[in-house]
């Protein structure tokens, strides 16, 4: 990139963070009760909420990450996709509208119904922060190599000081404008992310002239791996590890968006359970929609900018977009290659910005109302805390956790984005979400049976991936002069999902505890008729 390159590109970052700092401004002044901090009032409409969980959920890894897979690893890559895709059936039949009928603000609220309060909230909270930090460490690993690009340096440095300005920032998002700006800004980001992908579809479709089959070809080949790129097995295929590692990503991506605490928060920002049930159909039409152009735009990266130089640029293939819109534009010398990477680099750092504000959120919401105040003050007694003084302590846990972000993202900038993701969805998948259905669904379910669901989910997820080749024993690893794993698979959903699920069974049957049958009376009426709802 020339100089002026450079210019015109941080001139669009520049306007990207004003805008969302406007907002946060503005929305910092609506109000600071504990509702408008955690729900934004529960006054956004379902069509709103839908464009703010589609961009709570179109995050870096699909729009870097899953780009960036398809571009180096064809069919492989797609499977990326269409797991994102097909896990939003889950949320829509599970549990949209239970959960914004049974909780208030968080996971834990919705199990508090019906199971003692202070073990649940130790458990599930503590899963949360798990959880959204593992998602936040993705969000700015991506940050630092687009920022990087953008500066025309690989250098650490530049990667550094990328991902502390955007830990910076999102910290301000959140302790200044709470979730009613962070919800504009997903709106505003989810329609510039659509805008932007349509119009590098578009670019890629007439480039081939409207002829599928064309692009498939041509990527195939100049992926250097020939007709082996549209076929099943170039990443997941070559061993028995890797075809187990696919069926355990699969899992993780299919049942893990509904035990994400910042998807599930979202539920609480719409008056009605209605409202909960009609976003979420609306976010699947725009989910669906980016991620039948993120395919094409995944092969058109691989067809037009090679796979060889999306490596060579990166080589987990986070670059990908960028330098397929500097291409587009007419190449790296041009004043279309120049204004088209530099339009979608910032729409990049957009999807970044909004997404990490959204999961800095659910984590500060899981330390102050579940940890803070449901246990830590509960065990204490003491005088009961007010709702300003609740908000305060989340501000303060969103400043520590957005500090921890960015000290665990700093040893994790080698490893795809999307990769990244799909480690918190399979932690999602084990711990929350089988405490979440036992809860919602089944009448004998005790306390016991929840903190042991969370705890071995938890446990099981975190313990197997510190053992495997992710953390050492690869080159791609996060320590990799360093070989101490010996869990094969990248992807630990396979073992600790089902884990998840028996703890939660065992330490049910096993508890001394019966069940309480009125709080499930309560949980199941709420739930499914929204009286008493907040």
């Amino acid at each position: 990139m020339t100089g002026t390159q450079h210019q015109w590109a941080v001139g669009l970052f520049a306007v990207i963070v004003l805008v969302t700092l406007g907002i946060t401004l503005w929305a910092g002044r609506r109000g600071q009760a504990a509702e408008e901090f955690y729900t934004g009032g529960r006054e956004f409409s379902p069509l709103q909420n839908g464009f703010a969980l589609s961009g709570d959920y179109l995050s870096a890894a699909s729009f870097l990450g899953v780009t960036g897979l398809i571009a180096l690893y064809g069919y492989d890559g797609v499977l990326y996709s269409v797991g994102f895709l097909v896990a939003w059936l889950a949320v829509l039949m599970l549990v949209a509208e239970l959960v914004r009928n049974a909780g208030r603000y968080t996971l834990a609220d919705v199990l508090a119904v019906r199971l003692r309060r202070r073990p649940v909230r130790a458990a599930v909270g503590s899963a949360s922060v798990v959880v959204t930090l593992l998602y936040l460490v993705a969000q700015m690993v991506g940050a630092g190599s687009l920022v990087a690009l953008l500066l025309g340096t690989g250098s650490g440095a530049a990667k550094t000081w990328a991902i502390v300005a955007v830990g910076g920032l999102m910290i301000v998002y959140v302790t200044v404008g709470g979730m009613k700006a962070t919800t504009w800004i997903q709106i505003v980001k989810a329609v510039l992310l659509v805008a932007g992908s349509a119009l590098l579809t578009l670019l890629v479709l007439v480039r081939f002239r409207g002829d599928l089959a064309g692009l498939m070809r041509a990527a195939a080949e100049h992926s250097g791996a020939g007709p082996a790129y549209l076929r099943p097995g170039l990443k997941y295929g070559a061993t028995t590890a890797s075809r187990l590692d696919l069926i355990s990503l699969g899992l993780a991506l299919v049942l893990g968006t509904a035990g994400l605490p910042h998807i599930l928060s979202r539920f609480y920002t719409v008056p009605t359970a209605r409202a909960a049930r009609r976003s979420t159909v609306w976010a699947i039409g725009l989910i669906g929609g980016f991620y039948l152009m993120a395919i094409v735009l995944g092969l058109g990266a691989a067809a037009l900018v090679g796979s060889a130089a999306v490596r060579a640029d990166n080589p987990a293939g986070n670059t990908a977009v960028p330098l397929l819109a500097q291409v587009l534009g007419g190449g790296a010398s041009s004043t279309g290659g120049l204004l088209l990477f530099a339009l979608i680099s910032a729409i990049a750092f957009a999807t970044i910005l909004a997404v990490v504000a959204g999961l800095t959120l659910a984590s500060s919401a899981a330390f102050a109302h579940d940890l803070y105040l449901g246990v830590w003050r509960r065990a204490r007694g003491g005088a009961e805390v007010t709702a300003r003084q609740e908000v305060l302590v989340a501000r303060g846990a969103a400043v520590l956790i957005g500090a921890l972000a960015i000290v665990l993202s700093l040893f994790a900038q080698r490893l795809n984005v999307a990769f990244l993701v799909g480690l918190a969805f399979a932690v999602a998948a084990s711990a929350n979400l089988p405490t979440l259905l036992y809860s919602l669904f089944w009448r004998r379910f005790t306390s016991r049976g929840a903190v042991c669901s969370v705890s071995a989910g938890l446990a099981t997820a975190v313990l197997l991936v510190l053992f495997s080749p992710v953390v050492s024993g690869s080159p791609t690893a996060v320590l990799p002069g360093l070989d101490f794993h010996w869990f094969p698979l990248e992807n630990p959903g396979l073992v600790a999902i089902p884990v998840g699920f028996l703890a939660g069974w065992l330490g049910t049957v096993t508890s001394r505890e019966p069940a309480d049958p009125d709080g499930y009376a309560e949980l199941e009426v709420r739930a499914l008729t929204g009286a008493g709802a907040a």
